[in-house]
């Protein structure tokens, strides 16, 4: 019996739904790929890794960065990062914003159910969430002045996911 618990807060927004049905499009390409790689004996994660951290410091440069009204500013990027419709889409709650430390918890993922839907392991869709983090990760990569930090998970079998941005500090 899996132990990821992973269910939706926000149902009868239809702008939501609408985008995450999007996310677990993608995420059922994913998962399916990296499958099939592993039926056939390709090891996929590097690759994919690779790929996804591509994606990650292109969203980062291209949708972040652009948007914000100040380059390398944290409170700037929270803006940025937290549309109502990404907040919704993740039942999101903000933990902490401020100039040095901005935390989520994502109480729901679309990518986690897109992976339940099709029937992995829950050790698979582990292993695809971390992969799919490293999107996350290069985005901050893509700053000059943030860093990343990956708490709990919910395809840990966590409750929420803990996905840190933090202000770098000077050495």
């Amino acid at each position: 019996m899996s132990k990821i618990k992973n269910k939706p807060i926000t149902i009868d927004n239809e702008k939501v739904n609408i985008n995450r049905s999007a996310i677990e499009h993608r995420a059922t390409w994913m998962g399916l790929m990296m499958d099939e790689a592993k039926k056939a004996g390709i090891d996929f994660e590097p690759v994919a890794r690779k790929a996804v951290a591509r994606c990650g410091c292109f969203h980062g440069l291209t949708i972040y960065k652009k948007n914000m009204k100040k380059p390398e500013d944290l409170l700037s990027f929270a803006e940025v990062f937290s549309s109502d419709v990404t907040l919704k889409s993740f039942d999101m709650e903000t933990i902490k914003r401020t100039e040095d430390e901005f935390i989520l918890h994502f109480h729901y993922c679309p990518l986690v159910a897109a992976w339940q839907k099709q029937g992995f392991s829950d050790e698979d869709i582990d292993r695809y969430c971390d992969i799919a983090m490293d999107g996350d990760r290069n985005i901050a990569k893509s700053f000059k002045s943030f860093d990343f930090r990956l708490g709990s998970t919910i395809a840990k079998g966590d409750d929420y996911c803990e996905v840190c941005f933090l202000k770098k500090k000077n050495k």
